[in-house]
């Protein structure tokens, strides 16, 4: 199901969703938005923002630009931008973000890098201003 809210500066606005009860194995690659409440085994790249409710799970690789969670999650996530784990969320893998929010009460377990890579070009381009 895809939800149109119109386009903003080229981005589409779009959101896909993937209901309560709905268990889903395979891959999805989406330019828009999505919020998974069901169930995925399998691949998920987001061009945009990803968010997974309450009572969405996911299990494999994840790749977004944005990502809101709220449910559980196993296995490999890297956000481009700000990753933010909600009270009740889950996560348990490798994680690869720029930003990170972690609510009180997310359960996290497994390993994190923050982008070290970027941070050593961002004090160069200090340093050369």
């Amino acid at each position: 199901m895809a939800i149109k809210s119109g386009k903003e500066f080229g981005v589409s606005t779009e959101l896909n969703l993937i209901g309560k009860g709905t268990r889903l194995e395979g891959d999805i690659y989406t330019d828009s938005n999505i919020r998974i409440d069901g169930s995925v085994k399998g691949k998920v790249i987001c061009k945009n923002t990803l968010t997974v409710g309450e009572n969405g799970e996911i299990k494999g690789e994840i790749e977004a630009a944005n990502a809101i969670i709220g449910g559980k999650i196993e296995g490999k996530l890297s956000v481009k931008e700000k990753l933010v784990l909600e009270s009740k969320s889950s996560f348990v893998g490798e994680l690869k973000a720029r930003r990170l929010i972690v609510d009180e009460g997310a359960m996290f377990d497994g390993t994190s890098n923050m982008g070290k890579g970027d941070m050593k070009n961002a004090k160069e381009e200090i340093k050369a201003t």
